[in-house]
């Protein structure tokens, strides 16, 4: 059943809902669809985390709630709110979700991370069912999760990524991806979906991540590829410690296009990373492929703003958002939770002022009008 044309003075979010399927009675509904997804959002984007809390939330500020849809019943309980949600089409919850945060933002220039991780409270020992696993989309410039994706019980990120990818419109954006997905056929999507990539490598793709390891390595003892090889550094210290990383990035790589036609393979980058901490110091390497022919600095720029899925996403729906302990698992409702709390993210990012997320989770709590002007963006 769809839903109930949207009144003018809503919130532009449940006009990108107003066509999902609800998957209760028709003759049973005493609560509006649209009803329900206002109450959830004000409550997430106010501090809510459970759907106990977010009934409660709905008996407080049923006033507040009035000031956009009728809610002539009043509001549902938890269980109520449990049942629907996990009764959603998370495929097309997801949907409505990404079609909303295109209308939102429009064109997505820069860099798009894309990572995965595992909602730790979503596992059901009783029916046997692991915690979910999703995949997420994060553009690092506009700071707005772009959609997500559930890793199937049976499969991997190796299949979610190009589902997720499809579902976006990612022309003229770089993609970053961690060597999960180093897979030929993610870098071919990419490139017909007119984006392009820089991808981590490892030991998933041995041969290629052999081959480009060697040539750095003769490029050092021999100066093989000198004339083509350039290089960056960064240095970086706080809290005692300091971070050293090299860049060099090799853009002709014909020889390695011959060994291994990779789709649109343009340059290959190696990270070399020191760290010192109390006089101890530990170093790595990390190798990427990429479709791109730019320099050493910009190179840099596009592998760290990667890290901001970890730092401005997944970090922030764990402290701020409290995600790893939401216990919430049943059917679909889990991963439509983790929707909506991505849609309080990003107009909690977009709302007025400067404060951080959680003060802005505050502010809308305490103040309605503050509330109001997030929610009517």
């Amino acid at each position: 059943m769809p839903l109930s044309p949207i009144a003018s003075n809503t919130p532009v979010f449940l006009d990108y809902f107003k066509h999902i399927d609800d998957p209760r009675q028709a003759a049973k509904i005493l609560y509006p669809i649209e009803e329900i997804l206002l109450l959830v959002l004000c409550a997430v984007i106010s501090g809510a985390d459970n759907w106990t809390s977010i009934a409660l939330y709905g008996e407080k500020k049923l006033d507040l709630l009035r000031r956009f849809l009728p809610f002539a019943d009043g509001t549902p309980c938890h269980d109520q709110l449990g049942i629907l949600f996990s009764r959603l089409d998370m495929e097309q919850f997801q949907q409505c979700f990404v079609t909303w945060v295109g209308a939102l933002q429009g064109t997505i220039n820069g860099v798009i991370a894309v990572d995965g991780k595992t909602l730790r409270r979503s596992f059901d020992a009783a029916a046997n069912k692991p915690a979910i696993h999703v995949v997420s989309a994060w553009a690092c410039e506009q700071k707005l999760v772009l959609g997500q994706r559930k890793v199937d019980d049976k499969s991997n990120e190796i299949t979610a990524i190009p589902e997720l990818l499809a579902l976006l419109s990612i022309e003229g954006a770089i993609i970053t991806i961690d060597a999960m997905g180093c897979q030929r056929k993610i870098c071919q999507q990419i490139i017909a979906q007119k984006a392009d990539y820089l991808i981590g490598l490892k030991g998933n793709q041995s041969r290629l991540h052999d081959d480009v390891a060697l040539f750095f390595d003769e490029h050092d003892e021999r100066d093989i590829g000198d004339g083509f090889i350039k290089q960056s550094q960064t240095v970086d210290g706080d809290h005692g410690r300091i971070d050293a990383r090299k860049y060099t990035v090799c853009p002709d790589v014909d020889w390695l296009k011959q060994r291994h036609d990779w789709p649109g393979l343009q340059s290959v980058i190696r990270v070399e990373y020191a760290r010192e901490i109390k006089g101890k110091t530990k170093t790595s390497r990390r190798y990427y492929i990429s479709s791109l022919k730019i320099g050493p600095k910009e190179m840099a720029l596009m592998i760290r703003n990667h890290w901001q899925i970890e730092n401005n996403l997944h970090w922030v729906m764990d402290m701020t958002f409290r995600q790893d302990e939401c216990r919430i698992r049943t059917g679909f409702a889990a991963a439509n939770f983790a929707t909506i709390k991505h849609a309080a993210s990003n107009l909690l990012q977009k709302a007025p002022g400067k404060k951080s997320l959680p003060m802005k989770r505050h502010s809308a709590a305490w103040d309605d009008d503050y509330l109001e002007a997030t929610i009517m963006q």
